[in-house]
């Protein structure tokens, strides 16, 4: 027997309409300030020492989210709802902490610079842009599929969840293998993340 579908009745009044309003409205906004932060600045002077740590804190709660994030999918491959709606809620909660320590560190550390040269190089820069493009068309995705799970529009959900699993486990994966590959031709010592 399947477990009961987890669901927040205040949604259920919030038309799809509003709600994907809203959801792309923060959506821009969010990435509109991730963007200044990483870019519109430069380093601080003077990082505190913990802030280096920060590159394989982040690379680790993407690693956290791709692992929820196959957890859930074979949770509601079983039709475990329940189990499947806690994953989900961790890989989220994963990738929030994400963002919360990626802004921080950038904010602090400023921009990261592959220093790799040669096949490596081409390499890089496409697994990066493919993951920066996707980043940012996953967080209107992701929003949307919490939002129609949680307000008990199931169908919607699953027809929006169907694309979102793909790009999001992707984007988590390549952010642990972007963060592998500066580290691995532009020293640990540089600092890296993606």
């Amino acid at each position: 027997m399947a477990d009961p579908p987890v669901q927040i009745a205040v949604l259920e009044r919030v038309s799809p309409r509003r709600a994907v309003a809203v959801v792309l409205g923060v959506s821009v906004l969010a990435l509109g300030a991730l963007l200044f932060v990483i870019y519109g600045h430069g380093p601080l002077t003077s990082a505190p020492p913990w802030v280096g740590h920060l590159a394989a804190v982040n690379a680790g709660l993407n690693g956290l989210s791709a692992a929820f994030l196959v957890l859930a999918w074979r949770a509601i491959r079983r039709r475990a709802l329940a189990e499947h709606a806690r994953f989900m809620l961790c890989a989220l909660g994963a990738s929030s902490l994400f963002l919360v320590s990626y802004i921080i560190y950038h904010a602090v550390h400023g921009e990261t610079r592959f220093l790799g040269q040669g096949a490596i190089r081409p390499v890089y820069f496409l697994v990066l842009v493919s993951h920066i493009v996707l980043s940012a068309v996953t967080l209107p995705l992701v929003f949307s599929s919490f939002f129609f799970s949680l307000s008990g529009r199931f169908r919607s959900h699953k027809k929006v969840a169907r694309v979102t699993l793909p790009l999001w486990l992707y984007v988590s994966v390549t952010g642990v293998l972007i963060f592998a590959m500066l580290r691995a031709f532009s020293g640990a010592a540089a600092g890296a993340a993606p």
